[in-house]
Order: C-alpha cells, then sequence, then structure tokens
C-alpha cells in the first residue's frame, strides 16, 4: 500500500520501467490499524504487481529502497496457475536476470 494515488502511479512507473513486473493495478482502499501504539484509519492505494518468481526477491528489495513508508507491507502471493499465454507475457514482459 502507499498513502496516495500519487504514489501509487510514481511507483508503479518506476516498478514498470526497471522490467520488475510486467504490470502492476491500483486502487483506494480504506485502513485502520495499529502503527506506533495509536489506531490510524485512512485512505491509501494497494498495488498488485505481476511478476515472476525469480524476480521476487529483487523486486521487494526496490520497494522498500523506494517506498515513503518507513514499512511498507509487500506480500508475495505465488501464481500457481493461470492462462499460459498471459503468463508467457509476463515472463516476456520482466527482465530476464538481475541487474
Amino acid at each position: 500500500t502507499v498513502d496516495s494515488e500519487g504514489e501509487a502511479g510514481r511507483l508503479s512507473g518506476l516498478v514498470i520501467a526497471e522490467k520488475l513486473a510486467a504490470c502492476v493495478q491500483y486502487n483506494t482502499i480504506h485502513s485502520t490499524y495499529r502503527w506506533k501504539g495509536s489506531v490510524v484509519m485512512n485512505e491509501e492505494c494497494i498495488l498488485r504487481m505481476k511478476t515472476k518468481a525469480a524476480l521476487a526477491n529483487d523486486l521487494v528489495a526496490f520497494i522498500k529502497k523506494n517506498h515513503n513508508y518507513e514499512v511498507p507491507e509487500v506480500i508475495v502471493t505465488p501464481i500457481t496457475g493461470g492462462y499460459e499465454p498471459y503468463l508467457t507475457w509476463i515472463a516476456s514482459e520482466t527482465r530476464n536476470q538481475t541487474k
């Protein structure tokens, strides 16, 4: 998650430019959480980034480096199947190896 649509667009653009994901989708959500002893309620944007397993660690490191939160929410969900042409597209639009 990020704190605004502007930040979602900025981070999405960076990720795509680096070919760490083939696609980034984002939408607005309402979050309630505890942070440093206080309950926080605010609007955020959640991002879903489509990449291949071999790039997951690189993507997490990139997000951590380029994110404006002290502790960004980054959760990796494996793709266990899907429409093969779409999965092939993800593979073709992402890096073949780490930089």
